[in-house]
């Protein structure tokens, strides 16, 4: 297959996700939704959070939510964190956006699968719905910290935390490096980058490098 068919097909399925705008402000509601277009998404619908959203997910019957929290996330903030459950409860990828990092983990907690800053680029927007879409944990590095619990305080079943080291490894990998390449890149022995590859599967649950890294998208490990 050609790279042109390649990119047409991505373009494709982008275009198929159906998305639904959810901000207070009519203004950044028709905002996102130019931006939405212009990456080539489809625009299922735009609503206030004060809205029937469970009305407006029968209407529209969006794929994904892109939701501003606005400047004052606290205003309204158990009602919204009920509502983003319910959305993700139905299973909507729901993308929020923060003013800060105060509420990352409040967002997250109740089934964000995407939390950006409100001044995202739009190519940030696009990733973040492409890879939420897709059941993948995208976390804006800035909130990625207060989104993801501390180590020795996660929910059973989270994956072991990884060194500094073997999550330099894990970002190469994911880049698709070899074992050799990735030696040269970190100025270590291809040896001593096939034992953090085989702590990283470990830890993960993995069975190969692709799952590994399949599996660190899905934890929230890689970000897009």
């Amino acid at each position: 297959m050609s790279e042109d068919s390649s990119q047409t097909r991505r373009d494709d399925e982008t275009a198929r996700l159906r998305v639904l705008v959810i901000a207070a402000d009519p203004l950044v509601r028709a905002a996102l939704a130019t931006l939405l277009h212009q990456s080539g998404y489809t625009l299922a619908g735009q609503a206030s959070p004060g809205a029937d959203l469970a009305a407006e997910v029968t209407v529209y019957r969006p794929e994904a939510v892109l939701w501003d929290l606005g400047w004052d996330p606290e205003a309204g903030l158990e009602d919204t964190l009920d509502q983003v459950a319910a959305l993700a409860g139905a299973g909507l990828a729901v993308v929020a956006l923060l003013a800060g990092d105060e509420q990352a983990g409040a967002v997250r907690a109740a089934g964000a699968k995407g939390l950006l800053p409100r001044d995202a680029a739009p190519g940030a927007l696009a990733a973040a719905l492409e890879g939420a879409g897709q059941g993948l944990l995208v976390l804006d590095p800035g909130l990625a910290a207060r989104a993801m619990p501390s180590p020795g305080q996660g929910a059973p079943g989270l994956p072991q935390e990884l060194t500094a080291r073997e999550s330099e490894v894990l970002q190469l990998l994911a880049a698709g490096l070899t074992n050799r390449a990735i030696a040269m890149e970190l100025g270590i022995s291809e040896h001593t980058v096939k034992f953090h590859v085989n702590a990283i599967l470990g830890k993960l649950g993995a069975q190969s490098r692709t799952e590994a890294v399949v599996q660190a998208f899905r934890d929230g490990l890689l970000l897009l």
